[in-house]
């Protein structure tokens, strides 16, 4: 896995909710090595660990990445104050993508996406131009709502979910997620959010015989699998291993994970 530490140019930044930041950094050398699902393990001045922050999306042609992280403590808040113009000190890609697969002409893709695990499903949905693709959306309420507007741009049918129905549909990502099952069209399940969700897709993709894969959040002191801060468990061929997340994912087969 090749991957780049240096410290690379912040071309744009925006707040696109409260506490929620978008920033496209200018990367050639990481943009062209990026793959869906994978992430980029960023200094923050002052702290000693690094934070890792999933990469929402990748142009090539431009040589950027987006990033898109919620302030959740003093090191993505110091990360929240970095302005365009300014270096960002990053590691990156680390990790594991999803698996893009050739998908029938008459088959579609399902991502689904919790909170702040909706980031990087963006960019999975944009590798299936060719085909349709459903996004499934969940947030607590119409304030918490992120990047539906380009999941759209990008070409895939959007559904939000809101936990009060402030927006979009009342109630769970499975309920959208199962509509779609039900039309026997679905090659293939993507998703990455809180666990309880995670579980609630993994379960409904068995029932429907759906392969899928989840990004797994955790978290991570190296970044690059030396210190095994990360350890999830996976359940292969009725053995029971612990794995690292930043390392062996963060995406794993969905009938591996023990949540």
């Amino acid at each position: 896995m090749a991957f780049f530490c240096d410290e690379f140019p912040i071309i744009e930044k925006s707040e696109i909710a409260s506490g929620i930041f978008s920033y496209v950094i200018h990367c050639p050398s990481v943009a062209s090595a990026a793959k869906a699902g994978q992430f980029v393990h960023i200094r923050a001045e002052g702290y000693t660990l690094r934070r890792p922050i999933s990469i929402c999306e990748i142009n090539r042609e431009k040589g950027t990445i987006r990033i898109v992280f919620e302030v959740r403590g003093n090191g993505t808040d110091k990360l929240s104050q970095l302005e365009t113009g300014e270096k960002m000190d990053m590691i990156a890609p680390l990790g594991n993508g999803f698996t893009i697969k050739e998908i029938p002409s008459d088959k579609t893709v399902i991502v689904v996406g919790g909170g702040i695990g909706v980031p990087p499903m963006l960019e999975t949905a944009a590798e299936y131009t060719d085909n349709k693709v459903k996004a499934v959306l969940g947030f607590r309420n119409k304030d918490r709502v992120i990047l539906d507007e380009d999941f759209k741009r990008v070409g895939a049918e959007t559904a939000v979910c809101t936990d009060d129905g402030s927006y979009g549909e009342k109630g769970l990502v499975t309920f959208p997620l199962i509509e779609e099952l039900e039309k026997g069209k679905t090659a293939m399940i993507y998703a990455c959010g809180p666990i309880p969700m995670l579980k609630a897709v993994i379960n409904t993709a068995k029932v429907y015989n759906i392969p899928c894969e989840v990004s797994l959040e955790q978290r991570m002191a190296c970044g690059v699998g030396a210190c095994v801060g990360c350890a999830c468990n996976i359940r292969k061929g009725g053995r029971d291993f612990v794995l690292r997340v930043c390392k062996d994912g963060p995406v794993f087969k969905a009938e591996e994970v023990v949540l």
